[in-house]
């Protein structure tokens, strides 16, 4: 763009394109191994059935800053994006899809669907990397990988086969948490407990040989009765002594069951009778195996009743509930129901009540795995950011169950597990490595087995089971355990990700990478919070309360989105949005493009440069030195928020409102080739430091401030280093930026025009230093025509106070005493107030002995400044009276 033609509005869709493809033309994203100091990061590989949402949004945001950073500190900057399978997910899209063509899943064979299943992730997979290019997000595109690619499918068939023969992975019958929609099993991480308002209803048991007596059981799920196999009273509860063996009858159905008694049995719950379902519970399981109980299961896969017990098949779950309810109240069985709230076990997938389930499945051993992987995370080994959440690790690992990895779908890792006519079952990666097993196994029996003999495992692979080697297998570490790029890559530096897949995920890479690599996947992780709207509410679709990402991007731009998404995301905590926070965002763009076309309008002469110039350039340098400072302390403590926030303030508040109008030519007039310059380089260093949050406009404005060279890129540009802070000088020019507010308050107050110039007075005692740094500027800004310094108060003029020294500014006019004399006993009032709490913070003997000694100091610096505040408003509320009494 040339520099005459700078439109007057940023206008993000002109650029975002270009620059976009600009950087991909060239691949500037792209990493390969060299001598460089490598920056690792993998993305959390989205649902291939996923499309942009604002937590995808905030995550890859905090990525991008992440690597961009890197990449301008000389790093080999590598983010791998990719795709995971979801087989849940994925599976349910296909048979919907296949249903509305009138196709049923069980209608085809397993190769059928499967053909089905690529097609639609060739046609709709992927969507959203494609959307995360138009947030700017610079991931190395030709390193796409996906869960079930050949590289990856063949390291997750490697793992199982090599854990198996470890001992590590087992087969069999375990309670599992069953999913009736997506019909298949679930860990029981995958399972999320919500408060639900039902009823507890109190049903009776009619005892066996004793007519009209009964036993009260109060229980939730009225329907599963047709499994109970016992019931069950604590052994010291006197209410039933000797019913120990005792016979009743399961009502409706008539089956008799024996009394038994343990200590499991809550005496405060219900009528501390409790009625045992071994199928359907995983405590009644437990019970059930001790008592050697029988386990009769009563439902279907898909929550329906089976044809196993009583007159209830083929009903749903919930509709066999009222029926059973309505028959028992018809068969005198149910004494009451009383209104009850507990947490009921949801899936996370299909948001179905769970339903506890005997199944045949494959487990993996946690507990040796877990032991090492919580040890990295308490040393920090692993740091979190922030450390609160090493509290909910530890917890969950030191509770960690065995992992259910086997899901009843097609879509996703088939288990390399083969079947034997013997019954037996042989692990290996193909079917061929499986008959040479079988052979070495079983040398009298399979002598004469061929392939066709071998029957593959139906089940697939839990889809975290290939996520938790994704550091690794990106990198093709698993099957090339010594290859170049795996060698120089990891561990991967940063893992951003949000906490609730942090035992899904997180740990179970940690686990992985510790067992296939000896050492942790990642140094830092980086957890996200929730995005939530005003009212608190998690954004979702289904809520209808989450804005639409590219809608988003499209009316604000995206480096208007990202500055909205970080300005308040602290690291852990959730984000509270507002689409009003993207509109800060583009205002910050707007505002940073009229600073462009401030510098550029500015004709340049050969002119000696202003001493206020001067000591503006001084300050603004020493101002960005600060700042510089104070963000690489945020950035290593991962403060994104506050980098964000620091730059903000000294962009639009010390830059565009004090700097540029400090050194702002007069109207028409030029500016002087030295300032000009100092400006041009002050503005290329913020540009810098902004373009890890904002790549877009500032890799234009970049191009615009200087000719450069081909194929060159602001990503490039090494990160501005700070130079000396001096403090005298900032806090000097504190102290002249409250006189220059005070001087144009007053300004404002009297309705004074800027053209007309005013005069200013400064009292000072013999012993008292006068500072003349910024009295050139402090005209300048205020249109001063004369400054004076004086030992004396100054009558007919207008009164302020900045920190101890008195300021009198000379009026043309009738000054209104009155109203001058009511708004300094205001001030009064105010300073009176701010001592007393600055007293009381210091007479707690605490504070004073526990804060940091500078803190301490600065309280009692403000102490000494108010009470010789009081002490000038005190005289000048005298001199105002005074003048009143005068008339």
């Amino acid at each position: 763009m040339e520099k005459d033609k700078l439109t007057a509005k940023y206008r993000p869709k002109d650029i975002e394109d270009k620059w976009y493809a600009y950087w991909l033309e060239r691949k500037f994203f792209h990493s390969e191994p060299d001598g460089r100091e490598p920056y690792c990061v993998v993305i959390p590989p989205p649902n291939v059935t996923g499309i942009l949402h604002m937590g995808h949004m905030l995550n890859n945001t905090i990525q991008d800053v992440l690597v961009r950073r890197a990449r301008m500190q000389g790093k080999n900057a590598c983010w791998v994006p990719g795709m995971d399978h979801a087989s849940i997910a994925t599976e349910a899209k296909v048979v919907a899809l296949l249903k509305e063509r009138g196709i049923e899943k069980k209608s085809l064979t397993r190769e059928a669907f499967l053909e089905h299943a690529w097609q639609w992730k060739e046609k709709y997979g992927g969507i959203i990397l494609q959307q995360l290019q138009k947030l700017g997000a610079s991931c190395d595109w030709e390193r796409t990988r996906f869960t079930m690619d050949e590289g990856c499918s063949e390291s997750v068939s490697d793992v199982f086969v090599n854990l198996y023969n470890k001992g590590l992975i087992y087969r069999g019958i375990r309670m599992v948490n069953w999913d009736p929609k997506a019909l298949t099993a679930l860990s029981d991480e995958e399972v999320i407990y919500k408060e639900v308002h039902g009823k507890l209803y109190y049903l009776r048991y009619p005892i066996v040989g004793e007519e009209g007596k009964s036993i009260v059981v109060a229980t939730t799920r009225p329907e599963t009765i047709l499994g109970d196999t016992a019931i069950c009273v604590h052994p010291e509860d006197t209410r039933f002594i000797g019913w120990k063996g005792v016979k009743v009858r399961v009502p409706l159905i008539d089956r008799e069951i024996p009394i038994i008694q343990d200590e499991y049995v809550d005496r405060e719950f219900g009528t501390a009778c409790l009625k045992i379902t071994p199928a359907h519970d995983i405590n009644d399981y437990q019970l059930g195996l001790k008592y050697k109980l029988d386990s009769i299961d009563i439902f279907n896969d898909n929550g329906t009743i089976n044809g196993k017990v009583g007159p209830y098949e083929g009903l749903d779950r919930f509709e066999a509930r009222k029926e059973i309810v309505h028959d028992l109240k018809a068969a005198g069985l149910l004494e009451k129901e009383e209104d009850y709230t507990n947490k009921v076990g949801y899936s996370e997938r299909t948001d179905v009540v769970i339903e506890p389930k005997l199944s045949v499945q494959w487990f993996l051993r946690m507990p040796d795995l877990a032991k090492p992987a919580l040890e990295v995370v308490m040393n920090d080994t692993v740091a979190f950011y922030p450390p609160k959440f090493k509290n909910t690790y530890r917890y969950w690992m030191e509770n960690v169950k065995d992992w259910c990895i086997s899901r009843q779908l097609w879509w996703g890792h088939r288990i390399p597990a083969f079947y034997l006519p013997n019954r037996e079952v042989v692990v290996a990666k193909t079917i061929e490595e499986a008959l040479i097993e079988a052979k070495k196994k079983f040398p009298e029996e399979a002598r004469n087995y061929s392939l066709s003999d071998l029957k593959q495992e139906e089940d697939v692979l839990d889809t975290w089971f290939s996520s938790w080697l994704w550091p690794i297998a990106v990198f093709d570490g698993i099957r090339k355990a010594d290859n170049k790029e795996i060698n120089y890559y990891y561990p991967i530096c940063d893992l951003v990700t949000a906490p609730d897949i942090m035992f899904f995920w997180v740990a179970r890479m940690i686990m992985a990478g510790l067992t296939y690599r000896k050492q942790v996947p990642f140094t830092h992780v980086y957890f996200t919070g929730t995005v939530r709207d005003k009212l608190g509410r998690k954004m979702s679709k289904s809520l209808g309360n989450s804005p639409d990402p590219i809608e988003l991007i499209q009316n604000y731009g995206a480096d208007g989105v990202r500055v909205g998404m970080l300005l308040t995301s602290p690291a852990g905590n959730d984000l509270p949005f507002e689409e009003s926070l993207c509109e800060q965002g583009r205002n910050f763009c707007n505002k940073i493009w009229n600073a462009l076309r401030l510098i550029e309008s500015w004709q340049v002469s050969s002119a000696e440069q202003p001493n206020y110039a001067l000591v503006a350039g001084n300050w603004f340098e020493t101002k960005l030195n600060q700042t510089l400072l104070e963000i690489e302390d945020h950035y290593e403590k991962y403060r994104l928020s506050d980098v964000l926030m620091a730059l903000y303030k000294l962009v639009w508040d010390d830059f565009c409102s004090w700097y540029l109008e400090m050194i702002k030519p007069a109207y028409e007039q030029p500016i002087d080739a030295v300032t000009h310059a100092q400006a041009v380089s002050f503005f290329d260093k913020l540009i810098k430091v902004l373009h890890p949050f904002m790549p877009f406009i500032t890799e234009e404005i970049w191009h615009i401030l200087e000719e450069r060279k081909a194929d060159a890129s602001i990503m490039f540009e090494p990160t501005p280093k700070a130079g000396k802070v001096d403090e005298d000088l900032l806090s000097r020019f504190e102290f002249a930026k409250e006189v220059i507010i005070s001087i144009r308050a007053i300004r404002n107050e009297k309705n004074i025009a800027h053209k007309i110039p005013l005069e200013l007075s400064i009292k000072k005692g013999n012993e008292e230093l006068i500072d003349l740094l910024f009295d050139e500027l402090c005209c300048k800004l205020c249109n001063l025509e004369a400054i004076y310094y004086t030992k004396d108060s100054v009558e007919d003029a207008i009164p302020f106070v900045v920190g101890s020294t008195e300021f009198f500014v000379h009026l043309n006019e009738e000054v209104d005493v009155k109203a001058e004399l009511e708004k300094v006993r205001k001030e009064l009032e105010y300073t009176e107030g701010f001592l007393k709490s600055v007293e009381k913070k210091l007479s707690n003997g605490k504070f004073v002995e526990s804060a940091p000694s500078a803190v301490v100091e600065g309280e009692r610096k403000k102490q000494a400044d108010a009470q010789h505040k009081l002490q000038v408003l005190k005289k000048q509320i005298a001199q105002w009276e005074k003048l009143c009494s005068e008339g």
